[in-house]
Parts: structure tokens; sequence; C-alpha cells
């Protein structure tokens, strides 16, 4: 069976094995880790993972990839593999004592992927992903620049970066064409009704040309008079932008919208 990467999976395999020792140290790999890696690929940062950490639950969409994969990992038994959409699976049923998500995120779903299981993987302490460039800058990056967004806010509420390391797109097969990035962080503490949280940082940010209070409002989440009050009780005027807002600004904005 064919194992070329999927270009619309974003599939990129990790071929530059050296790289896994920046991971190992990033995620601070020990022998009682319980790991949940999320797109699997050929299974290179899988059995790395296997031969360090007590137990690995991994997830690969792309079945076409089993043979050489279960191939790679024959004789590691604590390997858990399973197939499935890691948006649509219960990742919190698979892997239930999971404490490190460590992944290879596939371009196209590395925000929703770490984004979801901040709230969805409540057992998850620890994170070691690598994203593109791009992506990686977004997610500890500060109010009022060109990076920082909904994203940004909503991983800044949960979680603290413990450790960042830029990647070449020579690693990969087949070469990207843009750079990555390993971001490490561990989670802080998720803020009460990080639910309703969610929905104001997204909220605000659909319109990003637009004022706050006017992105709100066409998102349906409330009425721009609405959105202007719970401005004012935080102290900031009408015309602020939502990149203008801290991530604990966007915690008292929701409580003022309540």
């Amino acid at each position: 069976m064919s194992t070329r990467p999927k270009k619309e999976l974003g599939q990129h395999f990790l071929a530059d094995e050296n790289i896994l020792g920046v991971i190992g140290r990033l995620a601070a790999l020990a022998p009682h880790d319980v790991v949940l890696e999320i797109g699997a690929g050929m299974g290179v940062l899988t059995s790395y993972l296997a031969d360090r950490v007590a137990r690995v639950i991994a997830v690969e969409l792309d079945r076409s990839l089993g043979p050489n994969l279960e191939e790679r990992l024959a004789g590691r038994p604590n390997v858990e593999l399973h197939y499935g959409d890691a948006l649509a699976l219960d990742l919190a049923a698979l892997a239930p004592d999971a404490r490190k998500l460590v992944a290879n995120l596939p371009y196209n779903v590395a925000t929703p992927i770490v984004v979801e299981s901040l709230d969805t993987l409540p057992q998850i302490e620890a994170w070691c992903v690598m994203v593109q460039r791009e992506v990686a800058d977004r997610f500890f990056a500060e109010p009022s620049t060109k990076a920082y967004g909904a994203v940004s806010v909503l991983i800044q509420l949960a979680a603290r970066r413990t450790g960042f390391h830029p990647i070449s797109r020579t690693v990969f097969r087949p070469r990207p064409n843009v750079d990555s990035a390993l971001v490490a962080f561990e989670r802080t503490s998720l803020p009460e009704d990080y639910a309703q949280l969610k929905r104001v940082v997204e909220a605000a940010f659909a319109h990003r040309r637009k004022k706050l209070a006017n992105s709100v409002e066409l998102s349906g989440l409330t009425s721009r008079d609405e959105a202007v009050r719970a401005l004012a009780a935080i102290a900031r005027p009408p015309a602020t932008r939502a990149e203008e807002l801290s991530p604990p600004e966007f915690v008292a904005l929701t409580r003022a919208l309540r």
C-alpha cells in the first residue's frame, strides 16, 4: 500500500531523526510517562517515545499507513495504536491516564487540536508539539502584535511556555514550503467557565478588522451596546479592538458580559 504523504491531510513525515533528541528534551520525557501522540505517521516519533516512556497512545487518521506503521512498532507492547480523526475521537476516553501530548501535528489541524485539548483533555499536563512556524509564533504572541489572536489568548490562559526550538523544513519528507517549530508548554490552570470564555474570545477576533464590540455583535454573541457596556466595566473604551486586550482582560470581559 502507498505510504506517500497526502497533501490534503497536511502530512509531512519526519525524515531527520536527529530532531528526536530535541523533542525528548523539550518534552522532559521520563520512564513513568504515559504519552498521547496525534499523527503517528510512519512511526518515527512513536517508536522513539515508546523506547523512553511507560506507554504511548498513538492516533493516526490515515489507515493506508497501517502496514508500515505496525511493522515499525512491532515488538513494542507499550504502544496502543488507534485509527481515526483526532478531532472526532473521544481522546479523553482513549487516553485517560496520559499526562503529556507529544506530536508532529499535521499542519491543517494543528491549531484546533491544540486549542480543543486545553479543555477536552483536562488530564494533559504538558505539551510538546511540532507545528508550522507561523502557528507556533501565534501560541504565545503578545497583545497588539500581528501574530496575536484567539489561539494566543486561549493557550496563554491555560498554559505557560517552557520551550521553543525552530525547525528547518529540510527535516521533513516531503519538504514543506514553510519552516516549523517545536513548542513546549505546561498547564497552569483553566479559567472558570472556559467554554463561555472561548465563545467570547472567538467572537471578538472573528472580524479582526472591526472593533471588538462590532465583531461580537456580527458573530451573534451579544449586542454592540452590551459589549460596549462590558468594555466600560473593564475600563476599556468603545473603540477597543480585540488584539488590544490581554488574556486576563478577556476573562474580565467574559464576566462583565454575564
